[in-house]
C-alpha cells in the first residue's frame, strides 16, 4: 500500500536548488464504477434505432454509478492508484485538488475527503468547479502552486457522477453523460518542467447552453449550438496552448481533448488538419464524464499503448461556462 512507502528523496529535494521548480505529470489512475450499460437499453426506452446514438455521439457503452456509490470513495480510489504507480507517499503529499460538479454533499468538499482516505495528513484540500474544463484548471492550480515553491506533490483528480443530473426522458443528453474519476500526480523537479503554460478562458454569455438549473437539478443543454462553440474554441485554444510553448501542431505527439461527442472530436482534427490517429478518442467505451474524462482519456492512451513518457500531449477541453483550456505536457518523469 502507498502508506508504507517512505519519503521521496526527488520530492525533498526539488525545490532546495534556489531555481524556480519545474513541474512532471508522473502517473495516471482511474476508478469507474462496475456497472456497464450499452446503448440497446437506452435506445430502447426511447425507441430509436440501434445505431441512433453511436452515429450521434460515437458512445457504444458508458459506466453508471449505483445509488450507493459515492463520488469521493470512486476519487479516492483513482488518487490511490495514481500515487502507486508513482511511488510517491501519501504523507509526501502537500495538495489534493478535486475537479467535480457533482460532490456527494453541497458541503463538504470532496477534496478533503478524498485526502484523508489516502492518508494524505499534511495536504490542503479543496475543490474547483468549472464543468468539463475543471480537471484541467485543477491542474494548472497544482502546477502553479509547485512552480512557485509552494508545494512539493499535488494530486489532482477529476470525477463526476453525472448520471446523477440526467433526465431520463431527455434523450439528447440521457445517452452521453456517464460517470467516473481520474488523477494525476504532479510532482516538483530540479530539472526541466514538463508542463507547458495553461490556457485558460471563459465566456458567460454563453451560460446558457448548458446548465443544471437549482429548480430541477438536471442537466440542460443546447446541443447544436454547443457544438459549434465547442468545435471552434477548442481548435483555437489548440493553437494557442501550442504557440504558448514554442511548438507547432506537428511537433505534438497525442491530442487527448475533453471526451463529449465523438463528432467534436473529428471536426476539431479536421479543422486543425490533424490526422485521427494523433487524436485520442475513447468516448466510445466512458461516455461524458465531465471533470473525469481528460484523466480516463490518458489513462486509455496508456493502456492502449498510444502515450508513452516523453510523448508530448496537448490537453484541451471546453466546458459549461463556457469555459474553455488548453495545455501542452510531456508525459511522465524525464
Amino acid at each position: 500500500m502507498a502508506t508504507g512507502l517512505r519519503s521521496d528523496p526527488r520530492l525533498a529535494s526539488a525545490p532546495s536548488t534556489g531555481r524556480r521548480p519545474g513541474v512532471v505529470a508522473a502517473s495516471v489512475g482511474i476508478s469507474v464504477p462496475e456497472r456497464v450499460v450499452a446503448n440497446a437499453e437506452i435506445e430502447a426506452r426511447f425507441g430509436v434505432a440501434p445505431d441512433w446514438i453511436v452515429r450521434r455521439t460515437g458512445i457504444r457503452t458508458r459506466h453508471i454509478a449505483g445509488p450507493e456509490e459515492r463520488l469521493d470513495a470512486h476519487a479516492a480510489a483513482a488518487a490511490r492508484m495514481a500515487l502507486q504507480r508513482a511511488e510517491v507517499a501519501p504523507q509526501d503529499v502537500d495538495l489534493v485538488i478535486v475537479a467535480t460538479t457533482t460532490p456527494d454533499e453541497l458541503m463538504p468538499a470532496a477534496a478533503p475527503l478524498v485526502a484523508h482516505a489516502l492518508g494524505a495528513t499534511r495536504a490542503g484540500a479543496f475543490d474547483v468547479g468549472s464543468a468539463c474544463t475543471g480537471f484541467l484548471s485543477a491542474l494548472a492550480v497544482g502546477a502553479g502552486q509547485i512552480e512557485a515553491g509552494r508545494a512539493r506533490a499535488a494530486v489532482i483528480v477529476g470525477a463526476d457522477l453525472v448520471s446523477r443530473l440526467i433526465d431520463p426522458d431527455d434523450r439528447g443528453t440521457a445517452a452521453v453523460f456517464a460517470d467516473g474519476a481520474g488523477a494525476v500526480v504532479l510532482e516538483a523537479t530540479a530539472g526541466r518542467g514538463r508542463i507547458g503554460p495553461v490556457v485558460l478562458g471563459a465566456d458567460g454569455a454563453g451560460a446558457r447552453h448548458i446548465r443544471v438549473p437549482r429548480d430541477d437539478y438536471k442537466i440542460r443543454m443546447l446541443g447544436h449550438d454547443t457544438f459549434r462553440e465547442a468545435v471552434a474554441t477548442l481548435s483555437e485554444s489548440t493553437l494557442q496552448a501550442v504557440s504558448a510553448a514554442g511548438l507547432g501542431l506537428a511537433d505534438i505527439d497525442l491530442f487527448v481533448y475533453h471526451q463529449a461527442n465523438g463528432r467534436i472530436l473529428a471536426a476539431v482534427g479536421e479543422r486543425l488538419g490533424i490526422g485521427t490517429e494523433r487524436v485520442l478518442d475513447c468516448i466510445g467505451e466512458y461516455g461524458n464524464t465531465v471533470a473525469a474524462t481528460l484523466p480516463l482519456a490518458l489513462s486509455y492512451g496508456e493502456r492502449e499503448g498510444v502515450l508513452a513518457p516523453g510523448d508530448r500531449v496537448l490537453l484541451g477541453a471546453f466546458g459549461a461556462g463556457f469555459t474553455w483550456g488548453a495545455t501542452v505536457i510531456e508525459w511522465g518523469r524525464p
